[in-house]
């Protein structure tokens, strides 16, 4: 469902702030909840706008900042067999900041980081040739 409108949240506020009308009151006029109606009014007296927030879950990400990245190249440095797991794990011990797999990846491939592994071969058998 899309955000309302910036002039209808006004007006409903104004409807409960100026007009005096109950919360009740207003929701029924303006066909919304009682808890939008709370939750405008809250919003206008904390911050004093009525600007729709951003949706979803903020992305924060330890990795971003300068720091954090001097402190995975020194861990991949030290660590260069170690895995994206066994990283996440070792910056987790060396920061007490947790961060997932998928994000250790992505600050690699931002730091040009490959983390391509050699393949392990088994030695070929040599064939000896004997001499009569």
């Amino acid at each position: 469902m899309k955000a309302y409108s910036v002039d209808l949240r006004e007006k409903i506020v104004q409807a409960h702030l100026v007009d005096k009308n109950s919360i009740r009151q207003v929701a029924a006029r303006f066909l919304v909840s009682k808890s939008l109606v709370q939750k405008l009014v809250k919003q206008q007296i904390t911050e004093g706008n009525l600007e729709p927030k951003r949706r979803g879950k903020p992305h924060v990400s330890y990795l971003r900042n300068s720091r954090a990245t001097e402190q995975v190249k020194v861990l991949v440095a030290e660590h260069q067999d170690a895995t994206l797991a066994e990283l996440c794990e070792s910056f987790a011990q060396l920061t007490g900041n947790w961060v997932s797999p998928t994000t250790m990846c992505r600050c690699l491939q931002r730091l040009g980081l490959s983390r391509k592994k050699k393949l392990g071969t088994v030695a070929k058998p040599q064939l000896h040739e004997y001499k009569n």
